[in-house]
């Protein structure tokens, strides 16, 4: 026992605080500097709380403080001297420990597990020292449900930490903890997927004798498949656990919109920024409003981010005003931040005095409105053209074209085996050349109305499949499923084997060739306003150069084609037939007059 007292150890108010004065000082635990004496430790309560188990186990495997050796004082009660007795020790067991310090004995289980606050016990406090009193030691014991047993049994169950079944219910939490955290993740990750990819969540059977329950669940089972922690997790789910309903799809797929635009938000800062602002409809037929924020981030770069769709059940100016600023108040941004307005020319939006920019005007002198490019551009090239009759009727006979020939897969296979006949023979004769990315399969673009180079894109394709589209047509005129297919299909084929159409096929080719470049350019997303400028000013000199010097390369080219069409190219020098109108109330020009004129200049004019 003098090994065991060898070393004197400090008093609690001599042991160093853990942390600063302003928060509670914990002890710092060391097995090496535990106090043996009972009468001098410090309270468990002292130590800080996630080493307060270390503390309790490592007085447990110490065992109490029970010095045999050591000549115990003897204390005068009234008329005689009394002392602790070592045999103690032997007949109370493993818990009473005797202090050297203050001649007392004491409790080293309720020590350890009795909670402060506790009903006062001399056994932990003061210690007990009344050697008259024995019975007081069976006292303290108490019955099986005293605090001293109590007390007893924690400390049993610490050292049996392992076997404890409130460890085993942690385990078994922890587990389930982990389990689910694979089973949520799983799930996130498959719906970033779709999301990123742009693809429906939901199948039309998703049962589980489904073939196909749609791609969230047929993602989910590809990647438990290949991963066997996923696979395990998925197969031992509670039958509750509704990770994979569609109201937690729904949940997830709100946050991740979220936190992409708290992402949006942060980056923009406190920055000002432009509006760009479009219709949509969604699926079920609803009004919505697109927003768009374009501002330069902290690496002054623009950026063009999309904000969100809000449901509009009127399109006036006012309702776009009312769910614009509802949007940005949604996010902590207002009207007086915006320095643009990017719209189309719909009179609600730029209308001059009740227009959506005209009331952002009235509040914000700054947000500068500015058409959107995309439809200036589609106004300038399809919708002026098209003020030319012979330009218009262009446009509908190649609407008509890809109606009708693209009306069933029947006859987009004919045009395409049609194409590959032709180019096959090509090949063999030399006319066209082989290559890796050459000769591919083409069939009728199909123009749009607001996208810039889909008209250009329609008229290239007509060009090179002109022979295929002419066979589909005459297979359509002689089989076709009704009178009228019949007729339609023979009217197209009179229309475009004419010498008009093809010119205005080729004139219309040369300028939106042109301007195709500068619709590109004006979609890049580092394309500034000097850049645009400059590109604007550059498309106009080349057509200017068209109009001055390219009249006699555009002949050739109509002639060269008619040519290896078989249609028939009319007399430049002789006077021009105009169907469908008296020839008494025409004045008479020549066929030159007509073609350079009245459709070469004016065309080209009006695009200028």
């Amino acid at each position: 026992m003098e090994k065991y007292f060898k070393r004197k150890l400090p008093l609690e108010s001599e042991v160093t605080p853990l942390v600063s004065s302003n928060k509670k000082k914990f002890l710092e635990f060391n097995v090496e500097s535990l106090v043996a004496d009972p009468g001098q430790r410090p309270k468990i309560s002292n130590y800080d709380p996630n080493v307060r188990d270390e503390v309790r186990r490592a007085y447990l495997q110490k065992g109490p403080c029970q010095p045999r050796e050591h000549d115990f004082p003897q204390t005068y009660f009234e008329t005689s001297f009394r002392r602790f007795n070592a045999d103690w020790f032997d007949e109370f067991g493993n818990w009473l420990e005797y202090s050297i310090s203050k001649d007392a004995v004491f409790c080293l289980c309720c020590y350890l597990m009795k909670p402060d606050g506790a009903s006062g016990d001399a056994f932990v406090k003061e210690g007990f020292s009344n050697w008259k009193k024995k019975e007081r030691l069976q006292t303290h014991v108490g019955n099986h449900d005293s605090a001293h047993n109590q007390a007893r049994r924690k400390c049993e169950a610490l050292m049996k930490q392992k076997q404890h079944i409130e460890v085993i219910f942690q385990k078994h939490s922890d587990q389930a903890k982990r389990d689910y955290r694979t089973h949520l993740t799983a799930t996130i990750e498959c719906i970033r997927f779709l999301l990123r990819q742009g693809l429906a969540f939901r199948g039309d059977d998703e049962s589980h004798n489904s073939n196909n329950q749609g791609n969230f669940l047929e993602l989910l089972d590809f990647l438990a498949q290949h991963n066997t922690e996923i696979d395990r997790v998925f197969k031992n789910a509670r039958g509750n656990l509704k990770l994979v309903a569609p109201k937690i799809q729904k949940d997830i797929v709100r946050t991740a919109a979220s936190e992409t635009t708290k992402v949006i938000i942060d980056d923009l800062g406190d920055d000002l920024f432009a509006v760009l602002v479009d219709k949509a409809r969604d699926i079920s037929v609803k009004e919505k409003m697109a927003v768009c924020l374009r501002y330069v981030n902290k690496e002054w770069i623009v950026m063009e981010q999309f904000l969100g769709l809000v449901h509009v059940s009127s399109t006036n100016a006012l309702s776009l005003k009312v769910a614009l600023e509802s949007l940005l108040r949604k996010h902590n941004l207002s009207l007086a931040r915006i320095r643009g307005q990017g719209y189309d020319g719909a009179t609600n939006m730029q209308g001059e005095f009740n227009g959506l920019k005209s009331l952002i005007l009235k509040e914000n002198a700054c947000a500068f409105y500015v058409h959107c490019f995309a439809h200036q551009l589609q106004l300038a090239l399809v919708v002026v053209a098209k003020k030319q009759v012979k330009i218009a009727l262009l446009f509908n006979l190649l609407a008509s074209l890809c109606n009708i020939v693209g009306a069933s897969c029947k006859r987009k296979d004919m045009l395409r085996e049609s194409q590959m006949q032709k180019t096959i023979v090509a090949l063999q004769n030399g006319d066209v050349s082989s290559g890796r990315g050459l000769n591919q399969k083409i069939t009728l673009k199909r123009a749009g109305d607001t996208r810039w180079g889909s008209h250009y894109g329609t008229i290239l394709s007509l060009i090179s499949i002109f022979s295929s589209v002419v066979e589909v047509l005459e297979v359509i005129e002689e089989d076709g499923n009704n009178p009228e297919q019949r007729a339609e299909a023979c009217q197209l084929l009179n229309h475009i084997q004419s010498f008009e159409f093809v010119f205005n096929l080729h004139l219309m080719k040369s300028i939106l060739e042109v301007t195709n470049e500068l619709s590109q350019a004006l979609q890049r997303s580092d394309q500034d306003i000097i850049n645009a400028m400059t590109s604007i000013k550059v498309s106009k000199q080349r057509l200017q150069s068209i109009r001055d010097n390219g009249w006699s390369s555009l002949l050739n080219e109509v002639l060269l084609f008619c040519d290896s069409h078989n249609i028939l190219a009319p007399n430049m020098n002789d006077i021009f037939v105009t169907q469908g109108r008296s020839r008494r109330k025409i004045q008479k020009i020549s066929n030159l007059h007509h073609f350079q004129v009245e459709l070469f200049y004016q065309v080209i004019d009006r695009q200028l």
